[in-house]
């Protein structure tokens, strides 16, 4: 682990991972460490064996940067020289940019993807006893940002074949107590908004959509995060669009809302000093925003390559004991994740570890089983069969084809021997 952290590896947590199986040998072991493209070349040697190992990284950071480095140097020192941290000229910018992206006419750039979905809540106005209808599988923000607010979060099951909330549940969870609907754009894909929609108007109720891993992705030709009355990302490191450090955004087509959200962000005040509501700080720091300027001039590009390179893996991996993602024909996907369906999952971590492949897990457990939201008597058959067989890969829209090929393999040797 000290020889691999000296040729930078970015996350030293997946290589241990990736090491694991061999940790009782690298005592005994004559060890050479190269760089090599998206990860480490590594070349183990017991008596007269060697073997080569390729340690591939979850998601590769360190290429993208090479690709923009120019212009992130220069946005960064224009925002050392104003001085104007907090926000900037660059936060103007970005929600100009932002907005236009997605096609919508107003955009705020907050502290991160949870605070938009907090910030959203809050100015709808949502409050203790409320209810709002979800899914239970996603990452814990979703649902904690429900609760944070004293409201109640509606488990509905998820489509078995998108993994997002399936719009057929969703009438039997309304009652008198439904103040929204909340659905996540899981994996990269954008849930089935017409349908969700069709059901919120029958009831007079708004949609906020959770599009934390979908940004870029389109649904009937329009761009996630512009699908409903409110729409939130995150600008999280690993996300399609992320900054260094924590990021997010909220897109509306309601200038009121986009008012009091803007109230919101800065602790409630339109005018300095004079506190209307009661709000967060939710601000954007400028010189994050001076970075996702910078990506934003690639991220087209990047989203083009990331639904290439999504197709083309499913393509390979057909004939194996696998479920890949199904994209339904009306949509394009991110790949927020490239996520599979196996079986025997620990068995396949296991020997893809082995293989210098990370893996990940999103998400092991259902949120109305974790001990902070804990609902006992909430049962949801395709979440929890999920729970047990998804299995995240490393991708990015820096793949190689020696990437690619390293990963096909690597998934047909781990599914037969498992």
């Amino acid at each position: 682990e000290h020889d691999l952290a000296k040729v930078g590896v970015a996350s030293s947590s997946l290589v241990s991972r990736s090491i694991s199986p061999c940790r009782g040998h690298l005592r005994t072991l004559n060890s050479s460490f190269q760089p090599q493209g998206n990860g480490v070349a590594v070349v183990l040697t017991i008596a007269s064996a060697t073997r080569h190992f390729y340690f591939m990284q979850f998601i590769d950071l360190k290429a993208q940067q090479a690709r923009i480095r120019a212009s992130l140097d220069r946005r960064i020192a224009a925002v050392l020289d104003h001085g104007q941290y907090i926000l900037g000229p660059e936060n103007q910018a970005l929600e100009e940019q932002l907005a236009a992206f997605v096609g919508v006419p107003h955009c705020l750039v907050v502290s991160s993807g949870t605070d938009a979905l907090l910030m959203a809540l809050m100015a709808l106005g949502i409050g203790p006893g409320e209810e709002i209808i979800t899914t239970g599988f996603s990452f814990f923000a979703t649902a904690e940002v429900i609760a944070l607010l004293g409201a109640r979060p509606i488990y509905v099951d998820v489509d078995p074949r998108t993994y997002n909330l399936d719009p057929a549940g969703i009438s039997a969870a309304i009652t008198p107590r439904t103040r929204a609907i909340l659905p996540v754009s899981l994996y990269g894909q954008c849930a089935d908004f017409a349908a969700i929609q069709a059901v919120a108007d029958r009831h007079g109720l708004p949609v906020i959509e959770d599009g934390a891993q979908s940004f870029g992705a389109t649904y009937h030709g329009r761009r996630s995060c512009g699908l409903t009355r409110l729409g939130c990302t995150s600008f999280f490191p690993a996300k399609p669009l992320g900054c260094y450090g924590d990021g997010g955004a909220i897109f509306t087509t309601d200038a009121g809302l986009a008012d009091n959200l803007r109230s919101i962000r800065n602790h409630g005040q339109s005018v300095r000093y004079r506190h209307e509501r009661l709000g967060i700080n939710g601000r954007l720091d400028t010189l994050q925003a001076a970075v996702l300027l910078a990506k934003l001039e690639i991220f087209e590009e990047e989203v083009e390559r990331r639904m290439a390179l999504g197709a083309a893996f499913s393509e390979r991996l057909q004939g194996l004991p696998v479920v890949t993602p199904w994209i339904a024909p009306h949509q394009t996907s991110v790949y927020g994740q490239y996520t599979l369906q196996v079986d025997h999952r620990e068995s396949v971590q296991t020997r893809l570890s082995a293989l210098g492949i990370p893996t990940a897990v999103h998400y092991p457990i259902p949120l109305y089983r974790q001990q902070a939201l804990l609902q006992p008597e909430v049962s949801l058959p395709v979440t929890e069969d999920l729970a047990k067989r998804v299995l995240s890969l490393p991708f990015h829209p820096y793949l190689t084809a020696d990437n690619l090929d390293q990963l096909v393999a690597g998934v047909a040797e781990a599914t037969q021997t498992a």
